[in-house]
């Protein structure tokens, strides 16, 4: 009984079947809370006060700093494009996990009273959504590449690592290294954010007491795994854009 029913909260509000399958919830939050972030930075850019910042200004200045000394700290390259990439990054996907610290049950309750059967209100514990935003980083990489080496780009395909008389494997070899980039991103965010939500779902299994107690002490502790996630996502972002930019492979 107690797996059926956290079966069932794992399942996604979705239309379609097969590949064409469209999970609602993802998108519908996905969309909501990027557009928070935009209305918070226009509202946050049209009061700043330059003299004595305070409240959201505040802590917005401090995660501008905190990319900005981490990408000057990483590469020597100077692009303009890493910092705002880097920093979206960071907000969007911190804001969508924090969404895994509202009580677990809720979000489907809150569904049930509209009709909806199913609402899982954490994108980043649907792997569509993880290797969406890998998938995008990968090509912007791709397309740095493109900018800075020109189609030279394309002949560390063949030279790298074994020299052009191994060309196929050299081939083969960088396929699998440059595929295996998106892939770790989305499945380390995925893997860790699905974890969490299991956890709450079984914690909530508890007696009211119990799941009380473990729950606040898992949340503290999903709290630094909401922040870490996002961090490190974020520096392989930089990472892998900043090679991107270097002349050499």
């Amino acid at each position: 009984m107690a797996s059926g029913d956290i079966a069932h909260h794992l399942v996604n509000w979705s239309i379609g079947e097969g590949f064409w399958t469209f999970n609602l919830d993802t998108i519908v939050m996905g969309w909501v809370l990027a557009a928070i972030l935009v209305i918070t930075a226009m509202v946050v850019g049209s009061r700043l006060q330059a003299s004595a910042p305070s409240g959201m200004q505040n802590w917005l200045e401090g995660v501008v700093d905190f990319i900005d000394d981490l990408v000057q700290g990483s590469f020597p390259v100077k692009d303009p494009l890493i910092a705002p990439v880097a920093m979206t990054v960071f907000l969007w996907i911190l804001l969508m996990n924090s969404m895994d610290l509202i009580p677990a049950y809720l979000p489907g309750m809150v569904a049930h009273w509209f009709g909806i059967a199913e609402f899982r209100i954490t994108p980043t514990v649907n792997l569509n959504t993880t290797l969406g935003v890998a998938v995008a980083v990968f090509l912007l990489m791709i397309a740095t590449n493109l900018r800075v080496k020109g189609f030279s780009y394309f002949k560390t395909y063949l030279t790298h690592p074994f020299g052009i008389f191994l060309a196929p494997i050299n081939i083969i070899m960088s396929l699998i290294e440059e595929i295996t980039k998106p892939l770790s991103l989305g499945l380390r965010l995925f893997g860790n954010m699905f974890a969490g939500e299991l956890v709450f779902l079984l914690l909530a299994m508890l007696p009211w007491w119990g799941g009380l107690v473990m729950g606040e002490v898992w949340s503290l502790f999903e709290s630094l795994i909401i922040i870490l996630q996002a961090f490190i996502f974020t520096v392989l972002t930089v990472v892998y854009l900043g090679m991107a930019n270097m002349q050499d492979h």
